[in-house]
């Protein structure tokens, strides 16, 4: 008879909340049940401890035997908690020191002769235990993911009896060698902007969409280089902060169980099918995971042939757009995930996709281009800070055989206008307008520039804000202190939508 507690942690989206494993050995018909919203993987967990026990030559208790999984109202997926349970029952039943796992926390799936198997959620259960002081035991096989979280004190075993020799004090295993992760460059994405030709006003605007994390929309005919433009601006950004890499590490690992180690460090790309459901870019499923927008973060989202998108779809992108982050409510749980991407779209100019192109005569009516053009409403296209043409560069200037400007250059002058916005705090795309327009402003000349183009093309005053945050970008990206009238042209020029 006796009462053991083990600490443990379940997988909720990017977070591990502390589970108590509670043992209860007593007297009664011999069983055990498990109680505290275990799913069907969990409640197996009795037949996989069982034999595990067994067949590592420990005595499994004939007697009754109880795991309650605190609190009771959280949802317990998977088998990461067979490796507690175990630890709990030979604790109560006296077969490993009482006070052995006191200052531990595990997780771990038991295969039948006790090895242990890998389990989802490693990350986010190594930065929880390091935040709570403990050490981690786990599979050796989740060891490397678990170092990512840095100051984890992790202890990777392959086998129920090593654990349970450790823990009694005839074995020693040593913590993992700490590790120097780099975050590489934005470059080396194996695809670089001097394969481009042509598309100077194109290459321009997606420079200031690297420098300030702007928005962008590019619209031109087919073949024109939208696309492999929208490619190339992950290699332009500057490399992910330590902090950064581990939000990026954590999202990935909350939508696909784990978390690819040789892709640390990197900006996500993010390219779905405009079939994509609502679901599917924002987030779902019976137990809340990230979607798209989420899994994007710190990265680039782009949505080719934006029109295509259903419009619910579009429709709920905009509180993305806005507040950085989307909440996953679903009857088993609730959650919040980043969502802080740049959004990268591209369009046909019309459904033909010619209107406008020299070289191809287009063939749909004005009724036909206003029905196309409608199924991108006004408030998501006034969250979009650029909005460029890309003509058909001349066939001359495509085969002539002269590589453009590669991406390492131009990143080297984003990285400089990210410096500068780093010292204030902010990205430009992400500058609060009260501090936008009391501190880093434009000059009276600029504001009346700017109020001229709000009152013949009829800006909305988010849209205003935006251009004052485009040319700001532009004036970093000169080194010019304040906002002037070239500035504030440029940035209005760079809203084609805007202007009939």
């Amino acid at each position: 008879m006796g009462l053991a507690i083990v600490t443990s942690r379940a997988h909720l989206g990017m977070d591990a909340p502390e589970v108590s494993v509670e043992v209860n050995i007593s007297g009664g018909l011999p069983g055990m049940s498990i109680v505290g919203l275990p799913e069907a993987a969990v409640r197996e967990s009795k037949d996989r401890v069982k034999a595990a026990l067994q067949n590592c030559g420990f005595e499994f208790p004939a007697v009754k035997v109880t795991v309650s999984l605190a609190p009771a109202d959280l949802p317990k997926a998977g088998g990461r908690f067979d490796l507690p349970i175990a630890l709990g029952i030979l604790t109560a039943t006296r077969q490993l020191p009482a006070r052995s796992v006191e200052h531990f926390e595990c997780i771990g799936e038991l295969s039948l002769n006790g090895s242990l198997r890998p389990v989802h959620g490693a990350l986010s259960a190594a930065v929880a235990a390091a935040a709570s002081g403990r050490r981690l035991l786990l599979p050796v096989t989740n060891l490397e993911e678990a170092e990512l979280a840095g100051e984890a004190e992790l202890i990777g075993a392959t086998h129920l009896l090593e654990i349970c020799e450790y823990l009694g004090g005839t074995r020693q295993i040593e913590p993992p060698a700490a590790r120097e992760r780099a975050a590489p460059a934005g470059a080396g994405y194996g695809e670089d902007l001097s394969e481009v030709r042509g598309q100077a006003a194109a290459r321009r605007a997606l420079e200031i969409a690297a420098s300030g994390g702007h928005d962008l929309l590019m619209i031109g005919p087919p073949g024109t280089g939208k696309s492999m433009l929208a490619r190339r601006l992950v290699g332009l950004l500057p490399p992910l902060s330590a902090r950064e890499a581990l939000e990026v590490a954590l999202v990935s690992a909350a939508a696909n169980g784990a978390f690819e180690v040789g892709r640390w460090g990197r900006r996500p790309f993010r390219h779905p099918h405009h079939s994509a459901s609502a679901a599917a870019l924002t987030g779902g499923g019976r137990m809340p995971c990230p979607g798209e927008v989420s899994m994007a973060h710190r990265g680039v989202l782009l949505l080719d042939e934006l029109p295509e998108f259903s419009r619910g779809v579009l429709e709920s992108l905009r509180q993305p757009l806005e507040d950085r982050r989307v909440t996953v409510a679903r009857v088993a749980a609730r959650t919040t995930f980043p969502a802080d991407f740049q959004l990268v779209a591209t369009m046909n100019p019309c459904p033909c996709g010619y209107r406008g192109d020299p070289l191809s005569a287009c063939r749909c009516t004005p009724d036909v281009v206003g029905r196309y053009r409608s199924r991108i409403s006004g408030p998501l296209m006034d969250r979009l800070d650029l909005h460029v043409e890309v003509p058909r560069p001349p066939p001359a200037r495509l085969l002539d055989g002269t590589a453009g400007e590669s991406s390492a250059r131009v990143a080297t002058r984003v990285s400089a206008a990210r410096n500068i916005q780093a010292r204030r705090g902010f990205v430009n795309a992400r500058l609060p307008a009260a501090t936008l327009l009391d501190k880093y402003g434009p000059q009276r000349d600029g504001l009346r520039l700017l109020e001229r183009a709000a009152a013949r093309f009829g800006l909305s005053a988010r849209a205003c804000h935006r251009v004052l945050r485009v040319a700001r970008t532009i004036a970093d990206m000169e080194g010019a202190e304040t906002i002037g009238v070239p500035q504030v042209g440029e940035a209005l020029s760079l809203r084609q939508i805007d202007r009939p």
